[in-house]
């Protein structure tokens, strides 16, 4: 199997069997995303401790085949990770997709997340790859502890 074959694979299997598709009991943070340009709209629930730890999280909502893998695969990657452990890997994320991080033993750290790394060639696809991880980013940095908000994800910046 060629590696081409094996991303698509990996994409498609975190899109049709999301692990962490559903809810959270008695999430910490909850926010939305969306992307009014193709339809991507997703609900994003963390639950956050009092060491900063992402000790579970979820998401529901629609979209495309990318934006839902990418945000499955993002919640594999956080889960268990500290908060500024976990924008660092958005960070990491964001600079594979806009093409500034290629080197690929960098970009293990996002595991299977890394497997959307051609994204950054589909400049109408990256920013259904984003949406999962902006609005993840948005929720830790604006150090949210309850409620939820929106948040229009249209770009990488």
């Amino acid at each position: 199997m060629d590696l081409k074959s094996l991303y698509a694979e990996i994409l498609n299997e975190h899109n049709l069997n999301p692990v962490h598709r559903g809810e959270v009991e008695n999430p910490t943070i909850t926010l939305r995303g969306v992307n009014p340009s193709c339809g991507d709209d997703i609900f994003l629930q963390l639950k956050v401790d009092e060491n900063d730890v992402i000790v579970d999280g979820s998401f529901t909502g629609s979209g495309c085949a990318i934006s839902q893998a990418s945000v499955d695969m993002m919640l594999d990657d956080i889960i268990g990770k500290k908060k500024d452990e976990a924008l660092g890997l958005a960070n990491l994320f964001m600079g594979m997709i806009k093409g500034e991080v290629t080197d690929d033993s960098a970009l293990e750290e996002l595991d299977e997340a890394a497997s959307l790394k051609n994204i950054s060639f589909m400049p109408a696809r990256v920013k259904c790859a984003v949406l999962g991880w902006h609005t993840m980013e948005e929720m830790l940095k604006n150090n949210r502890t309850t409620g939820s908000g929106s948040t229009d994800h249209c770009s990488t910046e």
